[in-house]
Protein backbone atom coordinates (compact mmCIF):
# COMPACT_ATOMS: atom_id res chain seq x y z
CA UNK A 1 0.00 0.00 0.00
CA UNK A 2 1.03 3.54 -0.23
CA UNK A 3 2.97 3.85 3.00
CA UNK A 4 0.32 2.62 5.46
CA UNK A 5 -2.39 2.90 2.76
CA UNK A 6 -5.47 0.90 1.82
CA UNK A 7 -6.99 -0.68 4.90
CA UNK A 8 -4.49 1.41 6.89
CA UNK A 9 -6.68 4.34 5.90
CA UNK A 10 -9.28 2.96 8.28
CA UNK A 11 -6.66 3.61 10.96
CA UNK A 12 -8.11 1.47 13.73
CA UNK A 13 -5.00 0.58 15.68
CA UNK A 14 -3.95 2.39 18.83
CA UNK A 15 -0.43 3.74 18.48
CA UNK A 16 2.09 1.21 19.68
CA UNK A 17 -0.34 -1.71 19.20
CA UNK A 18 1.04 -5.08 18.15
CA UNK A 19 -0.30 -8.39 16.92
CA UNK A 20 0.91 -11.98 16.78
CA UNK A 21 2.56 -13.65 13.83
CA UNK A 22 0.49 -14.45 10.76
CA UNK A 23 -2.51 -12.35 11.69
CA UNK A 24 -4.99 -12.07 8.79
CA UNK A 25 -4.87 -8.78 6.88
CA UNK A 26 -2.91 -5.76 8.11
CA UNK A 27 -2.13 -6.28 11.78
CA UNK A 28 -3.57 -2.91 12.86
CA UNK A 29 -6.99 -4.16 11.75
CA UNK A 30 -6.68 -7.77 12.90
CA UNK A 31 -9.65 -8.58 15.14
CA UNK A 32 -9.76 -4.90 16.28
CA UNK A 33 -10.56 -6.07 19.80
CA UNK A 34 -7.92 -3.88 21.45
CA UNK A 35 -9.36 -0.63 20.13
CA UNK A 36 -12.46 -0.64 22.34
CA UNK A 37 -15.24 1.85 21.79
CA UNK A 38 -14.32 5.01 19.90
CA UNK A 39 -16.37 7.41 21.99
CA UNK A 40 -14.00 10.27 22.84
CA UNK A 41 -12.17 12.76 20.66
CA UNK A 42 -8.85 11.84 22.31
CA UNK A 43 -9.23 8.33 20.89
CA UNK A 44 -9.18 9.75 17.35
CA UNK A 45 -5.73 11.20 18.00
CA UNK A 46 -4.46 7.79 19.12
CA UNK A 47 -5.63 5.85 16.07
CA UNK A 48 -2.48 5.08 14.13
CA UNK A 49 -2.33 5.82 10.42
CA UNK A 50 -5.02 8.51 10.13
CA UNK A 51 -4.12 11.67 8.29
CA UNK A 52 -5.20 14.96 9.86
CA UNK A 53 -8.39 15.28 7.80
CA UNK A 54 -9.44 11.78 8.89
CA UNK A 55 -8.75 12.66 12.53
CA UNK A 56 -10.99 15.69 12.12
CA UNK A 57 -13.72 13.55 10.54
CA UNK A 58 -13.37 11.06 13.37
CA UNK A 59 -13.89 13.82 15.96
CA UNK A 60 -16.93 15.19 14.13
CA UNK A 61 -18.46 11.73 13.69
CA UNK A 62 -17.64 9.85 16.89
CA UNK A 63 -20.91 7.91 16.87
CA UNK A 64 -20.11 6.55 13.40
CA UNK A 65 -16.60 5.33 14.20
CA UNK A 66 -17.67 2.10 15.88
CA UNK A 67 -19.45 1.26 12.61
CA UNK A 68 -16.22 1.97 10.73
CA UNK A 69 -14.48 -0.45 13.08
CA UNK A 70 -17.13 -3.12 12.43
CA UNK A 71 -16.75 -2.53 8.70
CA UNK A 72 -13.00 -3.09 8.98
CA UNK A 73 -13.60 -6.33 10.83
CA UNK A 74 -16.06 -7.44 8.14
CA UNK A 75 -13.39 -6.76 5.53
CA UNK A 76 -10.84 -8.86 7.42
CA UNK A 77 -13.18 -11.81 7.83
CA UNK A 78 -14.42 -11.69 4.24
CA UNK A 79 -10.94 -11.43 2.73
CA UNK A 80 -9.84 -14.34 4.89
CA UNK A 81 -12.84 -16.38 3.74
CA UNK A 82 -12.58 -15.59 0.03
CA UNK A 83 -8.86 -16.42 -0.12
CA UNK A 84 -8.80 -19.31 2.33
CA UNK A 85 -7.82 -21.77 -0.42
CA UNK A 86 -5.45 -19.51 -2.34
CA UNK A 87 -1.66 -19.25 -2.11
CA UNK A 88 -2.14 -15.72 -0.81
CA UNK A 89 -4.64 -15.94 2.05
CA UNK A 90 -4.65 -12.48 3.62
CA UNK A 91 -1.84 -13.14 6.08
CA UNK A 92 1.13 -10.97 6.99
CA UNK A 93 4.30 -11.21 9.07
CA UNK A 94 4.48 -9.63 12.49
CA UNK A 95 7.72 -7.87 11.56
CA UNK A 96 6.07 -5.94 8.72
CA UNK A 97 3.75 -2.95 9.09
CA UNK A 98 1.37 -4.33 6.46
CA UNK A 99 1.62 -6.90 3.68
CA UNK A 100 4.95 -5.68 2.38
CA UNK A 101 5.53 -5.36 -1.34
CA UNK A 102 2.59 -7.63 -2.14
CA UNK A 103 0.30 -4.65 -1.64
CA UNK A 104 2.65 -1.68 -1.87
CA UNK A 105 3.38 -2.48 -5.52
CA UNK A 106 -0.19 -2.23 -6.70
CA UNK A 107 -1.05 -5.89 -7.32
CA UNK A 108 -4.50 -7.33 -7.84
CA UNK A 109 -4.39 -8.43 -4.18
CA UNK A 110 -4.07 -4.75 -3.27
CA UNK A 111 -7.06 -4.02 -5.51
CA UNK A 112 -9.19 -6.50 -3.57
CA UNK A 113 -8.04 -5.18 -0.18
CA UNK A 114 -8.98 -1.61 -1.07
CA UNK A 115 -12.33 -2.66 -2.55
CA UNK A 116 -13.42 -4.89 0.32
CA UNK A 117 -12.36 -2.32 2.94
CA UNK A 118 -14.34 0.54 1.40
CA UNK A 119 -17.31 -1.80 0.92
CA UNK A 120 -17.06 -2.91 4.56
CA UNK A 121 -17.26 0.67 5.83
CA UNK A 122 -20.20 1.54 3.56
CA UNK A 123 -22.04 -1.64 4.55
CA UNK A 124 -21.55 -1.28 8.32
CA UNK A 125 -22.47 2.42 8.38
CA UNK A 126 -25.60 1.72 6.31
CA UNK A 127 -26.74 -1.02 8.67
CA UNK A 128 -26.09 1.21 11.68
CA UNK A 129 -28.34 3.87 10.14
CA UNK A 130 -31.20 1.43 9.61
CA UNK A 131 -30.92 -0.09 13.09
CA UNK A 132 -31.28 3.31 14.76
CA UNK A 133 -27.76 3.38 16.22
CA UNK A 134 -26.89 6.77 14.70
CA UNK A 135 -28.52 10.15 15.27
CA UNK A 136 -27.18 11.55 11.99
CA UNK A 137 -29.07 9.14 9.76
CA UNK A 138 -31.95 6.69 9.74
CA UNK A 139 -33.99 4.77 7.19
CA UNK A 140 -34.04 5.91 3.58
CA UNK A 141 -37.23 7.97 3.43
CA UNK A 142 -36.87 8.65 -0.29
CA UNK A 143 -38.25 5.16 -0.98
CA UNK A 144 -42.02 5.54 -0.65
CA UNK A 145 -45.32 5.36 -2.53
CA UNK A 146 -46.43 2.56 -4.81
CA UNK A 147 -43.95 0.77 -7.07
CA UNK A 148 -44.58 0.07 -10.80
CA UNK A 149 -45.03 -3.58 -9.78
CA UNK A 150 -47.97 -2.58 -7.58
CA UNK A 151 -46.58 -3.10 -4.09
CA UNK A 152 -46.41 -0.46 -1.38
CA UNK A 153 -43.00 0.87 -0.39
CA UNK A 154 -42.92 0.84 3.40
CA UNK A 155 -40.83 -0.35 6.30
CA UNK A 156 -37.22 0.74 6.79
CA UNK A 157 -35.23 0.85 3.57
CA UNK A 158 -31.47 0.73 4.13
CA UNK A 159 -29.91 4.18 3.76
CA UNK A 160 -27.16 3.07 1.37
CA UNK A 161 -26.71 6.64 0.12
CA UNK A 162 -25.46 7.74 3.54
CA UNK A 163 -23.20 4.70 3.96
CA UNK A 164 -21.61 5.18 0.55
CA UNK A 165 -21.17 8.92 1.08
CA UNK A 166 -19.45 8.39 4.44
CA UNK A 167 -17.16 5.73 2.97
CA UNK A 168 -16.23 8.09 0.13
CA UNK A 169 -15.51 10.94 2.53
CA UNK A 170 -13.55 8.97 5.11
CA UNK A 171 -11.72 6.30 3.08
CA UNK A 172 -11.03 8.23 -0.13
CA UNK A 173 -9.72 11.39 1.51
CA UNK A 174 -6.36 9.74 2.09
CA UNK A 175 -5.79 9.17 -1.62
CA UNK A 176 -7.15 12.58 -2.62
CA UNK A 177 -4.79 14.27 -0.17
CA UNK A 178 -1.84 12.80 -2.10
CA UNK A 179 -3.03 14.13 -5.42
CA UNK A 180 -5.43 12.02 -7.42
CA UNK A 181 -3.26 12.17 -10.54
CA UNK A 182 -0.65 9.68 -9.30
CA UNK A 183 -0.97 6.17 -10.74
CA UNK A 184 -1.43 4.52 -7.37
CA UNK A 185 -3.97 7.07 -6.14
CA UNK A 186 -5.98 6.55 -9.34
CA UNK A 187 -5.88 2.78 -8.80
CA UNK A 188 -6.86 3.02 -5.14
CA UNK A 189 -9.72 5.44 -5.77
CA UNK A 190 -11.07 3.29 -8.60
CA UNK A 191 -11.02 0.12 -6.48
CA UNK A 192 -12.53 1.90 -3.49
CA UNK A 193 -15.46 2.87 -5.68
CA UNK A 194 -15.71 -0.61 -7.20
CA UNK A 195 -16.11 -2.00 -3.68
CA UNK A 196 -19.02 0.32 -2.98
CA UNK A 197 -20.56 -0.46 -6.38
CA UNK A 198 -20.59 -4.14 -5.41
CA UNK A 199 -23.11 -3.24 -2.71
CA UNK A 200 -25.17 -0.89 -4.85
CA UNK A 201 -25.57 -3.33 -7.74
CA UNK A 202 -26.72 -6.11 -5.41
CA UNK A 203 -29.29 -4.17 -3.38
CA UNK A 204 -32.37 -6.31 -2.75
CA UNK A 205 -36.10 -5.77 -2.38
CA UNK A 206 -37.53 -7.52 0.68
CA UNK A 207 -41.29 -7.78 1.21
CA UNK A 208 -43.91 -8.77 3.76
CA UNK A 209 -47.48 -9.87 3.03
CA UNK A 210 -50.50 -8.61 4.96
CA UNK A 211 -53.95 -10.12 4.89
CA UNK A 212 -56.36 -12.61 6.42
CA UNK A 213 -54.93 -16.07 7.15
CA UNK A 214 -51.59 -15.26 5.60
CA UNK A 215 -52.99 -14.03 2.29
CA UNK A 216 -51.12 -11.36 0.41
CA UNK A 217 -53.86 -8.79 -0.12
CA UNK A 218 -51.37 -6.05 0.64
CA UNK A 219 -47.61 -6.34 0.19
CA UNK A 220 -45.19 -3.86 1.67
CA UNK A 221 -41.55 -3.82 0.58
CA UNK A 222 -38.30 -2.07 1.36
CA UNK A 223 -34.77 -1.94 -0.07
CA UNK A 224 -32.03 -3.81 1.79
CA UNK A 225 -28.29 -4.25 1.42
CA UNK A 226 -27.20 -7.75 0.33
CA UNK A 227 -25.45 -10.10 2.77
CA UNK A 228 -21.79 -9.09 2.96
CA UNK A 229 -20.82 -12.59 1.86
CA UNK A 230 -22.53 -11.85 -1.47
CA UNK A 231 -20.48 -8.64 -1.75
CA UNK A 232 -17.34 -10.65 -1.07
CA UNK A 233 -18.23 -13.20 -3.74
CA UNK A 234 -18.87 -10.43 -6.27
CA UNK A 235 -15.53 -8.75 -5.55
CA UNK A 236 -13.71 -12.09 -5.67
CA UNK A 237 -15.09 -12.60 -9.19
CA UNK A 238 -13.86 -9.12 -10.07
CA UNK A 239 -10.46 -10.05 -8.61
CA UNK A 240 -10.26 -13.11 -10.87
CA UNK A 241 -11.07 -10.95 -13.90
CA UNK A 242 -9.16 -7.82 -12.85
CA UNK A 243 -7.65 -5.64 -15.57
CA UNK A 244 -3.97 -4.71 -15.66
CA UNK A 245 -3.78 -0.99 -16.41
CA UNK A 246 -1.27 1.78 -16.96
CA UNK A 247 -1.56 5.57 -16.64
CA UNK A 248 -2.00 7.55 -19.80
CA UNK A 249 -2.70 11.16 -20.64
CA UNK A 250 -6.31 11.51 -21.80
CA UNK A 251 -7.02 15.09 -22.78
CA UNK A 252 -5.85 17.31 -19.94
CA UNK A 253 -5.87 14.64 -17.26
CA UNK A 254 -4.32 11.26 -16.48
CA UNK A 255 -6.41 8.10 -16.57
CA UNK A 256 -5.88 4.35 -16.23
CA UNK A 257 -6.29 2.36 -19.44
CA UNK A 258 -5.79 -1.38 -20.13
CA UNK A 259 -2.12 -2.21 -20.63
CA UNK A 260 -3.14 -4.55 -23.42
CA UNK A 261 -4.88 -2.52 -26.11
CA UNK A 262 -6.84 -5.59 -27.23
CA UNK A 263 -8.75 -5.66 -23.93
CA UNK A 264 -11.97 -3.72 -23.66
CA UNK A 265 -11.95 -0.77 -21.23
CA UNK A 266 -12.77 -1.63 -17.63
CA UNK A 267 -16.00 -0.43 -16.03
CA UNK A 268 -16.54 1.31 -12.70
CA UNK A 269 -17.39 -2.07 -11.18
CA UNK A 270 -14.18 -3.84 -12.26
CA UNK A 271 -10.98 -4.09 -10.23
CA UNK A 272 -7.77 -2.76 -11.74
CA UNK A 273 -4.11 -3.25 -10.86
CA UNK A 274 -0.76 -1.85 -11.99
CA UNK A 275 1.71 -4.70 -11.47
CA UNK A 276 1.60 -8.51 -11.71
CA UNK A 277 1.59 -10.51 -8.49
CA UNK A 278 4.36 -12.85 -7.28
CA UNK A 279 3.52 -16.57 -7.22
CA UNK A 280 3.45 -16.65 -3.38
CA UNK A 281 5.08 -20.11 -3.36
CA UNK A 282 8.16 -19.46 -1.22
CA UNK A 283 8.50 -17.41 1.94
CA UNK A 284 10.02 -13.98 1.44
CA UNK A 285 9.94 -11.95 4.63
CA UNK A 286 11.15 -8.80 2.87
CA UNK A 287 8.10 -8.88 0.63
CA UNK A 288 5.68 -10.10 3.27
CA UNK A 289 5.08 -13.42 1.49
CA UNK A 290 4.57 -16.37 3.85
CA UNK A 291 4.80 -19.07 1.19
CA UNK A 292 2.66 -22.22 1.21
CA UNK A 293 4.81 -24.66 3.18
CA UNK A 294 2.70 -26.31 5.87
CA UNK A 295 -0.59 -25.22 4.30
CA UNK A 296 -3.40 -27.80 4.20
CA UNK A 297 -4.28 -28.87 0.65
CA UNK A 298 -6.96 -30.95 -1.07
CA UNK A 299 -5.44 -34.10 -2.56
CA UNK A 300 -8.33 -34.74 -4.96
CA UNK A 301 -8.83 -31.19 -6.24
CA UNK A 302 -7.42 -29.95 -9.55
CA UNK A 303 -8.19 -26.33 -8.62
CA UNK A 304 -5.92 -23.85 -6.81
CA UNK A 305 -6.70 -25.52 -3.44
CA UNK A 306 -5.38 -28.83 -4.76
CA UNK A 307 -2.05 -30.11 -3.50
CA UNK A 308 -0.38 -29.82 -6.91
CA UNK A 309 -1.09 -26.12 -7.37
CA UNK A 310 -1.17 -24.94 -3.76
CA UNK A 311 2.12 -26.69 -2.99
CA UNK A 312 3.73 -25.31 -6.17
CA UNK A 313 4.84 -28.76 -7.31
CA UNK A 314 6.93 -29.42 -4.18
CA UNK A 315 4.76 -32.35 -3.11
CA UNK A 316 2.92 -32.82 0.17
CA UNK A 317 2.94 -34.75 3.42
CA UNK A 318 0.08 -37.05 4.41
CA UNK A 319 -0.74 -37.83 8.03
CA UNK A 320 -3.51 -39.66 9.85
CA UNK A 321 -5.15 -37.39 12.43
CA UNK A 322 -7.98 -38.05 14.86
CA UNK A 323 -10.92 -35.72 14.45
CA UNK A 324 -13.46 -35.16 17.22
CA UNK A 325 -16.99 -34.36 16.09
CA UNK A 326 -20.56 -34.48 17.31
CA UNK A 327 -22.62 -37.51 16.31
CA UNK A 328 -25.84 -39.42 17.14
CA UNK A 329 -27.61 -36.16 17.96
CA UNK A 330 -31.11 -36.42 19.44
CA UNK A 331 -33.72 -33.80 20.15
CA UNK A 332 -35.12 -33.88 23.69
CA UNK A 333 -38.46 -32.32 24.61
CA UNK A 334 -38.24 -29.54 25.49
CA UNK A 335 -35.99 -28.06 24.08
CA UNK A 336 -32.41 -29.09 23.56
CA UNK A 337 -30.26 -31.33 21.39
CA UNK A 338 -27.92 -33.87 22.96
CA UNK A 339 -25.04 -35.39 20.99
CA UNK A 340 -22.30 -37.92 21.54
CA UNK A 341 -18.65 -37.08 20.93
CA UNK A 342 -17.23 -39.34 18.24
CA UNK A 343 -13.68 -39.80 17.01
CA UNK A 344 -12.71 -40.65 13.45
CA UNK A 345 -9.45 -40.89 11.57
CA UNK A 346 -8.95 -38.61 8.59
CA UNK A 347 -6.08 -38.00 6.19
CA UNK A 348 -4.53 -34.55 6.40
CA UNK A 349 -2.39 -33.32 3.50
CA UNK A 350 0.06 -30.45 4.00
CA UNK A 351 2.46 -28.83 1.56
CA UNK A 352 6.16 -29.69 1.75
Amino acid sequence: MQPEGGLRSLGLLPRGGGWGRSTPLPRYLAKLSSVGSISEEETCEKLKGLIQRQVQMCKRNLEVMDSVRRGAQLAIEECQYQFRNRRWNCSTLDSLPVFGKVVTQGTREAAFVYAISSAGVAFAVTRACSSGELDKCGCDRTVHGVSPQGFQWSGCSDNIAYGVAFSQSFVDVRERSKGASSSRALMNLHNNEAGRKAILTHMRVECKCHGVSGSCEVKTCWRAVPPFRQVGHALKEKFDGATEVEPRRVGSSRALVPRNAQFKPHTDEDLVYLEPSPDFCEQDTRSGVLGTRGRTCNKTSKAIDGCELLCCGRGFHTAQVELAERCSCKFHWCCFVKCRQCQRLVELHTCR
